[in-house]
C-alpha cells in the first residue's frame, strides 16, 4: 500500500488515484531563461523517480511538466543579449531537454508551453472575472484573494496575518497587497497578446492553472514542485482553479526539499549555484541520481564534491556487480540448482518506496542486495543462466527502472575502458607521488602538465591527490 505525505493535509495518506487505470501528475517545470541548476535538477529527478515507482506499481501515468516561456526574466535576458524573448526561450528550452535526457529523466507525456495556451489562459481569467474573483485596473487584471474562502489552506497561512513581503507582488493599483496578477498590461518593447483587457501577457500563476486543467482535467491526482513554490505559487493555483471549477484542484500535493550550499538554498538569485550542465562534466547521471536518492525527497540536502564522490564509489559497487553478472551471462552453461532468496530484497525495496517514496531506504536495500549477490558469486563460480537473469532482473526493476541510477543497456566494453582509464590515471598519480618523494620535481610537474593537456586536472590536498576530467572541446 503506497502512502504519500500530502502537504495539503499535513500527513501521510494512502494513495488512491481518482482513476484506477491512470494516474495524472503535474510538476512545475523550468522558466527557460538559463541553464537549470542542480537544485532544479533535484525536483526533476525526484518527480521522475516518483513517476517511475507509480508505474512500477502497475499504473499508467499521464505526466505533465510545463515550460514557462514568457516571464520577466526571459524578457530581461533577451534585452541584455539583444535578442527576442522567443529566441531566448527556444534556446534554453532545447538546452533543458538536452540536460534532462542526460539525467535519464523520462520525457513527460506533455510539456506544455505557456505561449501555446493563451486562449485557455484568457478564458480562465474571463471566468474568474465573471464569478467576481478578478478585477481589472486599466488593463491589469488581479485576483481578489479575500473572495476565496480557502486561501491559505495549502501553506497554512492565515490571510489576515499575511503582509506584503519579498514573495508578494507590490502594486498600488491592487485592492489588497496579497492580490496577485492574472494579466499584465503590455509595456513598451515587451511581447504581448490581445485580450479583452487590452494587449498584455499572463501572470505566472494562471499559466500553470490553465495548462494543468487543459491536459489533466479540472481535478487530478498529484501536483509536485519545490518547497519554495508552496506559497504563493501553488496557493494561488488552488485559488484560481477551484474558484472557477468548484472542485478540488489536486488531491495530493508533494514538495521537494532544497539543495543547499553551506546550509543555504542553492539559487540563481543568491549566485551560489552550479548548473546541471557543469556538474555532468565531472559526474555521471547515475552518480547524481544516487546522490539525490540517498536523502528523502522532502528533506534538505547539502551539496559537496565529497558527497558526490561518495555516491560515485557507491555506484561503482552496483556497476561492478553488473559487469560480473554480464561475464557470467556470457560464460555460464551451468544447470546448478543454487537458490538465492530474492523475496526479502523485493519486499524491502517496495516497503521503503511505499512509505512516501523513501529512496534512502530503497537504495540501502539495493546495496544489501549487491553485498549478498557478490557473496553468492564468491562461493559459487558457476551458476545457472536462469539465476544470472534473476540477479540482473532485480537490478533492472529497482536500480534501473525506478531509481534510474544504472543503465543495463550500456556496453560492458564502455565500463572496461573506463576502468582502464582510471587505473592508468591512478598509476600516473602514484608515479608522480614517488617522483616528488625522490625530489624529481621535473618529472612530477611533467606528469601533472601532460595530464592537464589531456583535460585531466590533478588536485593536491592534505588527504592526497584526486583528479577531475573536464569536457574536451
Amino acid at each position: 500500500m503506497l502512502n504519500i505525505y500530502n502537504t495539503l493535509k499535513r500527513k501521510k495518506e494512502e494513495f488512491v488515484p481518482l482513476d484506477k487505470s491512470n494516474v495524472k501528475m503535474y510538476v512545475c517545470g523550468p522558466t527557460v531563461y538559463d541553464y537549470f541548476h542542480l537544485g532544479n535538477a533535484r525536483s526533476f529527478i525526484m518527480s521522475d523517480i516518483i513517476r517511475r515507482y507509480i508505474e512500477y506499481k502497475g499504473y499508467d501515468v499521464t505526466f505533465v511538466m510545463n515550460l514557462t516561456d514568457v516571464d520577466d526574466r526571459i524578457i530581461n535576458k533577451a534585452n541584455a543579449e539583444g535578442k527576442t524573448s522567443d529566441e531566448i526561450a527556444e534556446f534554453y528550452s532545447k538546452a533543458f531537454f538536452e540536460d534532462i535526457d542526460k539525467l535519464r529523466v523520462k520525457r513527460a507525456s506533455v510539456n506544455p508551453k505557456a505561449t501555446a495556451h493563451m486562449s485557455e489562459i484568457i478564458a480562465l481569467i474571463s471566468k474568474l472575472e465573471e464569478k467576481g474573483f478578478a478585477y481589472n485596473v486599466e488593463g491589469n487584471v488581479f485576483y481578489d484573494v479575500v473572495k476565496f474562502k480557502g486561501y491559505g489552506k495549502l501553506s497554512g497561512k492565515n490571510i489576515l496575518d499575511l503582509e506584503s513581503g519579498a514573495r508578494v507582488e507590490i502594486n498600488e493599483s491592487k485592492k489588497n497587497p496579497l492580490d496577485f496578477s492574472l494579466w499584465k498590461r503590455a509595456k513598451t518593447g515587451e511581447p504581448y497578446w490581445e485580450s479583452p483587457w487590452g494587449n498584455g501577457r499572463p501572470g505566472w500563476h494562471i499559466e500553470c492553472s490553465a495548462m494543468s486543467c487543459k491536459h489533466l482535467g479540472e481535478s487530478f491526482d498529484i501536483h509536485a514542485g519545490g518547497n519554495d513554490l508552496i506559497f504563493p505559487h501553488h496557493e494561488n493555483e488552488i485559488a484560481q482553479s477551484e474558484a472557477v471549477t468548484g472542485k478540488p484542484f489536486a488531491k495530493y500535493w508533494m514538495h521537494f526539499g532544497f539543495l543547499n550550499i553551506d546550509n543555504e538554498k542553492m539559487s540563481k538569485s543568491l549566485g551560489n549555484f552550479f548548473t546541471t550542465r557543469e556538474v555532468l562534466k565531472n559526474y555521471s547521471a547515475g552518480v547524481i541520481r544516487l546522490f539525490f536518492s540517498q536523502t528523502h525527497y522532502a528533506g534538505p540536502l547539502n551539496y559537496s564534491d565529497s558527497l558526490l564522490d561518495a555516491s560515485k564509489k557507491g555506484l561503482e559497487k552496483v556497476e561492478n556487480l553488473i559487469y560480473r553478472i554480464n561475464d557470467l551471462n556470457k560464460n555460464s552453461n551451468s544447470t546448478n540448482n543454487i537458490v538465492f532468496d530474492f523475496a526479502p530484497f523485493y519486499k524491502g525495496f517496495e516497503e521503503a518506496m511505499d512509505d512516501d517514496f523513501n529512496t534512502s531506504k530503497a537504495s540501502a536495500v539495493i546495496f544489501d542486495f549487491v553485498k549478498e549477490a557478490n557473496r553468492l558469486l564468491d562461493i559459487n563460480s558457476n551458476i545457472s543462466n536462469d539465476l544470472v537473469e534473476q540477479l540482473k532482473g532485480f537490478l533492472e526493476k529497482t536500480a534501473q527502472d525506478v531509481l534510474g541510477i544504472i543503465d543495463l543497456n550500456q556496453k560492458v566494453e564502455t565500463h572496461s575502458n573506463k576502468v582502464l582509464e582510471e587505473k592508468l590515471i591512478k598509476l600516473l598519480i602514484d608515479l608522480r607521488i614517488q617522483a616528488k618523494k625522490e625530489k624529481n620535481f621535473a618529472l612530477s610537474d611533467k606528469i601533472r602538465d601532460e595530464l592537464k593537456e589531456l583535460s585531466i586536472t590533478l588536485q593536491d590536498s592534505k588527504d592526497g591527490t584526486t583528479y577531475k576530467i573536464s569536457e574536451v572541446h
